[in-house]
Parts: C-alpha cells; sequence; structure tokens
C-alpha cells in the first residue's frame, strides 16, 4: 500500500509547484510582451518612387539571437548634438507662389503637407531672405534709397514689401507647427551702405558697418512685431562669392570677426535679444574661414556656430570645425537641387551627405533651397537657372509637383522630433548607412540609407531586442519605436 504524504507535505509542495509554474508563465508572459509590445514604425522611399515616403507594416522587436553581416546597435545612452529639425528657404519667389499662385485650398493642402507633422512630414526649420536673393521677383532691402543719399538713421526702414505674402505665409506655417524656427540671411546691405554702390558686387562700406548691425536688428524687431521670432541671423549669404547679375556682397572672415565683435554682437545684446549668430553661411571648401572668426576672441563669444553650403568640398569638413569649437554648433544651411536630374540619384546623394552624412559630422540641421520654385526655376532674378525647389509649382494651374528634396526631408522630418538628440549608432558606408535619434518623449528614430547596389538585409539591435528588414538598393528607410 502506497504511503501517504502528510497533509502539511502536500500542501507545501503543491505551494511549490504553484509558484513555480505562476513565475514561468509570468516570465514567459513578460518576455513576449517584451518582445511584442516594442513596434517600429516604417517609412521607405525608392529610388524607382514605386515607394514615396510609403508607410510599411510595424515591424516587431524580438529577443536577439546574435549579430548578422550587418547589423546595426542603437545606444541611446551615447548623445551628441540635439537636432533643430529639416527644412528648407522660404524666398521671395518660394513666398510668391504659394501665396499667391495656388488657390486657398491647393495652399491649404500644400502647407499641410509640407509643415503638419501629422498629414505631412512636418518641417520644423525654416531660412528666410533678408531682402532680395537670386530667386525673387525683384532686388530690393528694407531701406532701399535714389543713388546718392543714404539714410544712417534708418528713417525710412521698412519690412512692407514683406507684409503681403512672406510674413502671412510664415505666419501660416508657424499655426500648423508651433515648433518652427527660422533663420535670416541677407544677400546684400542697401546699395547705400556698400563699395559698389549697387546691391550687386562690392562689400559692406566699414564706416557703415554700425548703420548695417542696427539695420539687421530692425529687422528682427520688425518681425518679432509681425508675430516671426527670428532665432538666427548670418552676417553675409555666401561671403567669398558675388554674382555678376544678382544681389551679393564680399566680407572677408576678419571681416566678419571685425563686423561681429564690434557691431552686430554688441547691437543685439543692447537690444535685449538673444539671436544666434550664424557665420560663414557658404561652402565646405574653405572651413578655414569659419575658424579664423572663432579664433578671433572678440567675436567667439557672440558666435553661436557655423552654417555650411553643399556645393564644393565634403561634410567631412564639418568634423573639424566642430573639434576645434565643441561649444560651437554647426547647420547645413542651403543646399539645391538641380533641374534634370535624375530621382535614384539624388535620393542616395542626398540621404548620404546631408541626411546621414553631416548629421554624423555635427549638423543639428539641415536646410535645403526653395522651399517651391515654378516649372521655369524661377521667378529668377539673375541668379540660379536650374535650381529645383522641395516642390515645383505651375503658376497658372497651381499644380504641384513634389520632388525628391520632399520625400528626402521626409525621411528625416517624420520621425525626428524637435528637441532630438542624435545618439550613437554604427554605420556601414557604402553600404548600409544609418544615423539615429532619442526624441524628447524617449521614442527612437532611425535614418537608413543602402548606398550598395544591391537590396541587403540588416539587422536593429537595441536594448536586447531586435528586428532584421530588408532595402532595396539605393532606397531610405525611416524606422521609429517607442
Amino acid at each position: 500500500m502506497p504511503k501517504c504524504i502528510p497533509t502539511h507535505g502536500l500542501i507545501s509542495l503543491l505551494a511549490l509547484v504553484s509558484v513555480i509554474f505562476n513565475w514561468s508563465v509570468a516570465n514567459a508572459s513578460e518576455n513576449s510582451t517584451q518582445s511584442q509590445a516594442v513596434e517600429a514604425q516604417v517609412w521607405i522611399t525608392t529610388g524607382d518612387q514605386k515607394q514615396l515616403l510609403q508607410p510599411r507594416a510595424p515591424i516587431a522587436f524580438a529577443a536577439d539571437s546574435g549579430s548578422n553581416a550587418v547589423t546595426i546597435d542603437v545606444d541611446e545612452s551615447n548623445k551628441f548634438q540635439t537636432m533643430d529639425g529639416f527644412g528648407a528657404a522660404l524666398t521671395d519667389s518660394a513666398a510668391w507662389l504659394i501665396w499667391t499662385r495656388l488657390l486657398v485650398g491647393q495652399r491649404d493642402e500644400l502647407m499641410h503637407k509640407l509643415f503638419d507633422s501629422k498629414t505631412g512630414i512636418g518641417l520644423r526649420f525654416l531660412r528666410h531672405a533678408i531682402g532680395a536673393s537670386d530667386l525673387s521677383l525683384s532686388s530690393y532691402t528694407y531701406d532701399d534709397l535714389p543713388t546718392g543719399q543714404t539714410d544712417p538713421q534708418l528713417t525710412r526702414f521698412s519690412i512692407g514689401h514683406d507684409l503681403d505674402y512672406i510674413l502671412p505665409l510664415l505666419n501660416e506655417a508657424r499655426s500648423l507647427n508651433s515648433s518652427l524656427q527660422v533663420i535670416g540671411t541677407p544677400w546684400s546691405p542697401p546699395a547705400w551702405m556698400k563699395t559698389s554702390g549697387s546691391l550687386i558686387g562690392g562689400s559692406l562700406r566699414p564706416d557703415a558697418y554700425e548703420t548695417y548691425a542696427r539695420y539687421l536688428v530692425r529687422y528682427l524687431q520688425d518681425y518679432s512685431a509681425q508675430g516671426v521670432s527670428i532665432v538666427g541671423i548670418t552676417p553675409q549669404n555666401e561671403p567669398l562669392f558675388t554674382p555678376a547679375g544678382s544681389p551679393g556682397a564680399l566680407m572677408s572672415a576678419a571681416e566678419e570677426a571685425d563686423f561681429i565683435k564690434q557691431y552686430l554682437g554688441p547691437e543685439l545684446a543692447r537690444a535685449g535679444l538673444d539671436t544666434h549668430i550664424i557665420i560663414y553661411d557658404h561652402n565646405w571648401d574653405h572651413p578655414e574661414y569659419p575658424l579664423a572668426v572663432m579664433s578671433d576672441p572678440g567675436a567667439r563669444p557672440f558666435v553661436t556656430g557655423t552654417g555650411f553650403h553643399c556645393y564644393a568640398g565634403g561634410f567631412d569638413a564639418q568634423t573639424p570645425v566642430h573639434d576645434r569649437f565643441p561649444d560651437k554648433e554647426i547647420w547645413v544651411t542651403e543646399c539645391s537641387g538641380t533641374v534634370g536630374s535624375e530621382f535614384a540619384t539624388d535620393l542616395r546623394w542626398l540621404m548620404h551627405n546631408l541626411f546621414i552624412g553631416a548629421v554624423r559630422a555635427w549638423a543639428k540641421g539641415v536646410l535645403l533651397w526653395n522651399l517651391a520654385l515654378d516649372n521655369l526655376s524661377g521667378p529668377q532674378n539673375g541668379g540660379c537657372v536650374a535650381c529645383r525647389g522641395v516642390v515645383t509649382i505651375d503658376p497658372l494651374t497651381g499644380a504641384t509637383t513634389y520632388n525628391v528634396e520632399y520625400y528626402a526631408l521626409g525621411q528625416a522630418s517624420v520621425a525626428v522630433d524637435p528637441g532630438a538628440q542624435r545618439v550613437a549608432s554604427n554605420t556601414f558606408d557604402g553600404g548600409i548607412e544609418t544615423v539615429a535619434f532619442l526624441n524628447p518623449d524617449g521614442s527612437k528614430a532611425l535614418l537608413v540609407l543602402n548606398d550598395g547596389n544591391t537590396e541587403t538585409l540588416f539587422k536593429v539591435r537595441w536594448a536586447g531586442l531586435a528586428f532584421s528588414y530588408s532595402l532595396p538598393a539605393g532606397a531610405a528607410g525611416t524606422f521609429k519605436w517607442p
């Protein structure tokens, strides 16, 4: 006859079995919940345009099973620069097209696609031309006078030109995206302040430095009074180049340093403005210019950072500028598309050089050139004859074409929130290239370009979890997870 187990022993055994069982179930449930609860949203753009910022089915993280040939490790504990965002320039031409050539419904649709973070790509960064550029309906500044006259007290200063369509458009953009930041850039001082006596050519006269500093401060104050706060200003667009047929001015590094330390910086301080001063605002190929300005001990305290353009040199020029002055910031402030180039080639170039490369090289933001141009690369003002906007607007019908620049901007802006920090991620140059971000709400964003020539499978690994994904050659992918 079998021996009976004492009642108290049986109860203890059953209790132990119950504890073990419940722990096993709970642990399995926790692991299952952990792996199933974390899903990444996915957006894809391909070079053949079959997918254009296309949302794909979310992909779930699972327990990591080890590395494969291409494994991207995202480490949110290793943080770098804080991002301002992505956008383009609101030139006179761009604003005029959007505000006056589109019907109200057409304009609303475009503005939502550009600036609304729920129904569009949520652009959060704009560059405003202070007066005319080469993409304007005419040449003008905020204090234009007949030849031979001057206005040192700025009694005739007026932003009246901008009240018709530029400021209304900026305010509409801000109503769609309250985190929008705007920086201002002049192409030329008023002609009466220049050595050439013209908006074309020449440079700022030394005896006009003080007046010009007050001119720029007046711009900031008058724009603020109209509801648009300008967070940053550059002393001169492309100071090493003066075009032959459109507004421009030369300004050497020594002249820019002198203007900042003796006039612009102190004038901003007297006005109680904390507006950033962004120096250089020209191509990657002359990093010695910003280095010289920031090496001036009088100018350096007023300088927030450097703006770079993409038309010569490479984004790797940004890194030594950062390394020399790590407390100063970096932006890409201009890069234009070109009419007639190929979508697939441009998508690769934009993602590799700007939205991944330049950001990994410390750029806090990336600004493309015109937000909008017409189908003849205009209205033009004696400058670029083949520039392409983020969108192209037919001024006769209002039909709007969304160009490769729109989708490249969207791949970045759709998942990178205001105040995001770049975090560590490994990258494979010429293959699967990446940059990663930690958003203020704790969510993570990862931009990926397949810069290789074949479809490639890769693994994304984060916090002990992982997922695998495949991108066609030349495609861009964006992933966002909690």
